[in-house]
């Protein structure tokens, strides 16, 4: 089985605070993403209990890439509404201390999970629903592809939620084009 991805906005979703500790949510229930699946509540829940039972834990990653961990995602859980996280950036790692500095620009405002589908089905709409998934890491990366989990830099200008919104719809149109 290959690792899948899927992408949040960081922002109402997910804060940061003091340039380092990130809070909020990497995924949500029922939200379709830009690429037509929807998570199901409880579909982490084996895996999070699985990872603690082992005594390991959600990796926090820099756009995927395991060779470049960025922080620790001291909690990590399901509620009501999705996948909470919390976690700090390190910023002993350069990496992390860029990570720090790209959200503060608003330039990096997404997270992303990476994920091993166990079982799905499909709705009356086609959409994928995702109903077991086996959760790997969750990454901040610059494409996020599910518009309702976004991270949101304090001091952050009016013009950059404008131009960040903005090219979140142009993202939008040309996937919806591409799918055709």
């Amino acid at each position: 089985m290959e690792l899948e991805h899927k992408f949040c906005r960081l922002g109402a979703e997910v804060t940061v605070a003091e340039g380092s500790r990130i809070e909020g949510y990497a995924s949500v229930f029922g939200a379709c993403d830009q690429g037509g699946d929807v998570v199901a509540p409880g579909a982490y829940a084996q895996s999070l209990a699985r990872l603690a039972a082992e005594g390991r834990g959600v990796k926090m990653l820099w756009q995927h890439d395991p060779a470049q961990p960025i922080g620790i995602w001291d909690e990590v859980r399901e509620d009501g509404r999705g996948l909470w996280v919390r976690g700090r950036l390190l910023d002993s790692v350069v990496r992390g201390r860029e990570a720090a500095a790209l959200i503060a620009a608003g330039v990096i405002d997404g997270l992303s999970i990476g994920y091993r589908t166990l079982r799905a089905s499909k709705d009356a709409q086609g959409r994928r629903v995702l109903t077991e998934l086996e959760l790997w890491e969750v990454s901040l990366v610059t494409f996020p592809m599910l518009p309702g989990a976004r991270v949101e830099a304090k001091g952050e200008s009016p013009e950059a939620v404008l131009l960040r919104d903005l090219a979140l719809a142009l993202e939008g149109a040309r996937l919806d084009l591409a799918r055709g």
